[in-house]
């Protein structure tokens, strides 16, 4: 069996006719110790914030995220890229795109990478703006985070 081929769609309306009708989106917010999941539904217009995933092994990780893209019927990734400010790539996109390239070698579906600059930041403050507890942010920054770079990228894909 030949392995999958690494190579990120283009844009968000590429990745989308990849789809078959009914697919999702599943956009990860790939961090050191957690992975924050969202979902789209099956129209590609809204993303919501699924789940966090503790960090482990990486076969562990991938086989929990594959048991979710199974069940929901997801039919392509959307990594957020935490690009810096200024524009380059440091050494957290190449943990993501590494990542995104160990994952997709065991579930091969397609793939893009977002821009998620900002978007830890704009779900913080509107989680402090809300009054909610530091607890209560940790367990659900990453999740919405997630959603955030998801939304962003389904937004793009109706332009």
């Amino acid at each position: 069996m030949a392995s999958p081929t690494f190579t990120a769609e283009s844009s968000p309306a590429a990745l989308k006719a990849r789809l078959a009708r009914g697919q999702r989106l599943l956009g990860l917010d790939v961090g050191s110790k957690t992975i924050g999941l969202a979902l789209s539904d099956t129209t590609l217009t809204v993303a919501s914030p699924m789940a966090t995933i503790q960090r482990g092994r990486f076969a562990a990780d991938a086989e929990a995220i594959r048991r979710i893209a199974a069940k929901q019927q997801v039919g392509g990734f959307v990594f957020g890229l935490p690009i810096n400010m200024d524009g380059s790539e440091g050494p957290r996109c190449q943990s993501v795109r590494q990542f995104a390239k160990n994952l997709v070698e065991r579930i091969d579906l397609p793939f893009l990478f977002w821009d998620e600059r900002l978007s830890t930041a704009a779900v913080t403050r509107t989680l402090l703006a809300a009054d909610m507890s530091r607890r209560r942010r940790a367990d659900t920054v990453d999740k919405l985070a997630a959603a955030y770079i998801l939304q962003g990228a389904l937004d793009a894909a109706r332009r």
